[in-house]
C-alpha cells in the first residue's frame, strides 16, 4: 500500500511509520495494547463518549482505541480511526469487528478533508505529538468539530518524569551515542511535554477551554510475562530500540544485558511496572 500523501513537513515521519519502525509497532500491537490499556482507560474516561456520537481518532495506531469508542458509541454512532502508518492501519483492520461503526483512514490529519463540523468529539493517545506543524493541523481538526465539539488526548510529559521510556534507554546509551536531541518544536514523543506549549498550539489553532491534568501511571512492560519480556519489548519498539538500530551484534547484546540490568530492580513476580507520566489535554471549540 503506497504512503498517504501529506503535509510537506510531515514527511519524514511518514516514511518512518510505513517503514521497518512501523511494522515492528504493528507487529507488536497485541502486546503494545496491554502496556497501554491503564492509558486507554483514562482517555476513555475523560472522553465520556455518547451513544449515536462521531468521534476523530487521531494516530489510531492499530486501532485499540478507536474500537473502543466505536463499542462507546454503539450502532448509531461513528468512528474514523486516522494514522498516517499503512501497516499499522493493516492491522486495525484485522482486530476491529465487523459489525462496530468504525473506519481506518490511511491519511495525514494535518491536510485530510474532514467533513467541516461533521464530528463530536476528536481524542487520541500518544498520536498528535508527531505533526511538524502542530497548529495548523490542530486547526484543520478544529475545521472538524460541531461547535459544541470538544478535545481530548494523552501525550507524554518530561523524559526524566518518564522511566517507562528512559530507563531502557539510559541502559543503551552505555554502550552507543546518544541519539540527536530534538529541537523544542520538533516532533517526537515530548513534543507536547510544555504546558506552555500546548496551550499556545491549541489556543492558535482556535480551541478554548484548554485544560492539562497530569497523571501519573505504572505501566508494566513485562505485561505478565516476566522480565525478559520487558528486555524483548524495550529491544523492539521505542527510543532504546531507535538507539540501537544498526549496531553491530556485539553492541546489541551488551546493551541488551545492560537493560536487562536496569529493569531488575523493578521486578516484581511476573511483571516489570515502570512509572509513566502523561498529561490529559481536554478543550473545547467555543
Amino acid at each position: 500500500m503506497e504512503p498517504p500523501i501529506g503535509h510537506d513537513q510531515n514527511a519524514d515521519q511518514i516514511a518512518y511509520w510505513n517503514g521497518p519502525g512501523g511494522q515492528r509497532w504493528a507487529d507488536r500491537q497485541q502486546a503494545q495494547d496491554i502496556v497501554l490499556a491503564p492509558v486507554a482507560d483514562v482517555l476513555i474516561d475523560r472522553a465520556g463518549a455518547k451513544a449515536g456520537e462521531r468521534i476523530v481518532d487521531v494516530g489510531c495506531g492499530a486501532g485499540a482505541t478507536s474500537i473502543a469508542f466505536a463499542q462507546q458509541v454503539g450502532p448509531t454512532g461513528h468512528v474514523m480511526g486516522i494514522d498516517i502508518s499503512a501497516p499499522m492501519l493493516a492491522r486495525a483492520r484485522q482486530v476491529a469487528p465487523p459489525e462496530l461503526p468504525v473506519e481506518f483512514v490511511l491519511a495525514d490529519a494535518t491536510v485530510y478533508p474532514f467533513v467541516p463540523a461533521g464530528f463530536d468529539l476528536l481524542v487520541s493517545r500518544f498520536g498528535v505529538m508527531f505533526f511538524a506543524e502542530p497548529a495548523l493541523s490542530f486547526a484543520n481538526l478544529h475545521r472538524a468539530l460541531k461547535p459544541s465539539g470538544r478535545l481530548v488526548f494523552a501525550c507524554w510529559r518530561e523524559p526524566r518524569d518518564n522511566p517507562f521510556f528512559m530507563a531502557p534507554l539510559q541502559a543503551v546509551y552505555q554502550h552507543v551515542p546518544k541519539l540527536p536531541p530534538p529541537g523544542p518544536d520538533d516532533p517526537g514523543p515530548f513534543a507536547f511535554a510544555s504546558e506552555a506549549r500546548v496551550q499556545r498550539i491549541l489556543g492558535d489553532a482556535g480551541f478554548s477551554g484548554i485544560a492539562m491534568e497530569p497523571v501519573d501511571l505504572s505501566l508494566d512492560v513485562a505485561i505478565g510475562r516476566g522480565l525478559e519480556a520487558a528486555v524483548q519489548g524495550a529491544r523492539e519498539i521505542g527510543p532504546a530500540a531507535r538507539a540501537l538500530a544498526e549496531q553491530p551484534a556485539d553492541v546489541v547484546a551488551a546493551a541488551t544485558n545492560s537493560i536487562r540490568e536496569a529493569l531488575m530492580p523493578f521486578v516484581t513476580g511476573q511483571s516489570v511496572p515502570l512509572r509513566a507520566s502523561m498529561w490529559i489535554v481536554t478543550a473545547r471549540v467555543s
